[in-house]
């Protein structure tokens, strides 16, 4: 057992290791408080104040923090069942779904939750039905898929930006359901969420992407067309949410305009629609390393090095 200096140099590495851990999500709210750095006179002088106090940083932190061991919970209940889990993150641009989703993944093993974010389709996925690349990445037992977008691309992008015609919608709304209610048949659990913005909101986060080069690659031509087509987008998702709202797989809308109580409230709702337990875990013992009295490690080549800059 370690003990005096030995206990203490411990403690500090388990101190720097949490504040790793800590530092890991500070990392991904670098630009949530861009707008203070928006150049003079690049936000719009009509867009109106939010009087909502922000939630504290320090609770944000421990609520999250909270809820995703909660995660890791559910994760391994999954595992201990078999469960088969598939999300679906939908909304507009910039609505905050990766932000979620990243939360959501943090933690979890990536061989258990991965993510599901397609590309365009193919020539030849044009030709397939329309739900064949979407059910190639459906889960196994045991497995939690998160879909950043899905199948609904149908009833948003690609019919407001013209790469479908009205039959293919009108196809995709009878379809989709039935799909749906098959999926949940089969024994996947599936739940959906629509992230919702406002118009003013969305402009904001897009000219802060627009004025922070780290977050430029995020604006794609789509997205910018995106802002023009706002009305058309806002009466496709609400056909899209009268035709494929069912009870087997029910929309549910996610308050967006705070990032971080958006990822909160998604989380602490995500856990309550899969009962779950602790599973007893086997407890884990260190082997002693095996030390061979013939072993010499070689020295490693100069020429291999990284450069120590830092």
């Amino acid at each position: 057992m370690a003990t005096g200096p030995e206990l203490q140099s411990l403690q500090d590495l388990l101190h720097d290791e949490m504040i790793d851990s800590i530092d890991e999500e500070l990392e991904l709210e670098i630009g949530d408080e861009f707008l203070s750095r928006l150049p003079p006179g690049i936000a719009d002088e009509t867009f109106p104040v939010d009087t909502t106090p922000p939630i504290d940083r320090r609770r944000y932190f421990s609520e999250l923090l909270r809820l995703q061991r909660e995660l890791v919970k559910l994760q391994n209940w999954v595992v201990h069942k078999g469960l088969k889990v598939v999300i679906l993150f939908e909304g507009r641009d910039a609505a905050g779904k990766g932000g979620v989703i990243k939360r959501v993944a943090q933690r979890l093993n990536p061989r258990i939750c991965r993510t599901v974010a397609l590309s365009a389709p193919t020539e030849r996925e044009r030709t397939q039905w329309y739900f064949q690349r979407y059910a190639a990445h459906l889960p196994g037992a045991g497995e939690i898929v998160l879909f950043d977008r899905s199948w609904y691309n149908r009833a948003g992008v690609e019919r407001v930006m013209g790469f479908c015609n009205e039959d293919d919608v009108q196809e995709f709304f009878r379809a989709a359901p039935e799909f749906e209610r098959m999926l949940v048949r089969s024994g996947i659990i599936l739940i959906k969420y629509w992230f919702s913005i406002t118009d003013e909101q969305q402009n904001l986060r897009f000219l802060m992407r627009i004025h922070d080069p780290l977050k430029q690659w995020k604006l794609s031509p789509m997205d910018l067309e995106s802002r023009r087509r706002w009305e058309e987008y806002t009466k496709a998702k609400e056909e899209m949410l009268e035709h494929t709202h069912i009870p087997e797989a029910r929309w549910w809308v996610i308050e967006g305009n705070d990032k971080k109580r958006a990822r909160l409230n998604c989380i602490h709702h995500l856990l309550r629609q899969i009962p779950y337990s602790d599973v007893e875990q086997d407890p884990i013992a260190l082997p002693a390393r095996a030390r061979k009295p013939d072993y010499v490690r070689r020295p490693v080549p100069a020429e291999l090095h990284v450069p120590s800059v830092f």
